[in-house]
């Protein structure tokens, strides 16, 4: 058995659903919805690399290359943000977020 574009496209289109589902249901916690972002950007990151490869190109995979690499510093930031809530709120409850006005 082969696998076609169809397989990847449908895999990631499963874990794009289950980011945003992740994103609806859990509007608590900061570090689920940081979660539910990364997985909705490598379901992305899939299809890039999918297509990329299907058609013979190797741009969606510089794309791609890019994109995590964004992906990263939006981690190392949320992180950072979520340290300083935790230190000042003593909880991670994206309700708590909106005390940070300065």
């Amino acid at each position: 058995m082969t696998l076609t574009l169809g397989h990847f496209l449908s895999i990631g289109a499963v874990l794009f659903a289950l980011s945003v589902i992740g994103i609806f249901l859990n509007r608590k916690n900061l570090i689920v919805l940081l979660m539910a972002i990364e997985l909705m950007l490598l379901a992305v990151n899939m299809n890039f690399v999918a297509f990329s490869h299907f058609l013979g190109d190797v741009h969606g995979q510089v794309f791609v290359f890019f994109i995590l690499t964004v992906a990263a510093a939006e981690s190392a930031i949320g992180l950072a943000i979520l340290v300083l809530l935790f230190r000042n709120k003593n909880s991670i409850s994206v309700d708590d977020l909106n005390t940070l006005k300065g």
